[in-house]
């Protein structure tokens, strides 16, 4: 794969986020072990218009370009920190906001490894 990008979103409220920190650490892990471009953004990369939009055409050039380096991945990393047992309200709506269709195909390379180490 050409130009492949790992891509990374974190739902977290505030910085600095271990949320975030984990998120990005696999992105550069799978990165790293696949010769693949990487970046991670977060609710905040996303701008304040996220709240208000209802539609994607409702975010600012800054909000758009996250939304389209989501979109255009080839392997997507996600994480929300819980609050009252389920993730952010703004991290549901930023994907709310994606065309289902839009994502359904994203690939992964081929032998790609699904990993999970849990700190010790």
């Amino acid at each position: 794969m050409t130009n492949a990008t790992v891509v990374g979103f974190s739902g977290n409220l505030a910085r600095p986020s271990k949320t975030r920190g984990f998120v990005e650490h696999f992105v550069n892990e799978i990165a790293g072990r696949h010769g693949l471009a990487a970046a991670t953004f977060d609710r905040d990369d996303v701008g304040p218009t996220l709240g208000a939009a209802r539609w994607t055409r409702d975010l600012d050039d800054t909000g758009r370009k996250v939304l389209d380096a989501v979109v255009g991945a080839e392997v997507l990393v996600v994480g929300s920190p819980t609050y009252k047992g389920s993730y952010t309200g703004l991290f549901k709506h930023f994907f709310d906001l994606i065309d289902p269709s839009a994502i359904v195909s994203t690939s992964t390379p081929e032998n790609f490894e699904i990993f999970f180490q849990a700190p010790r």
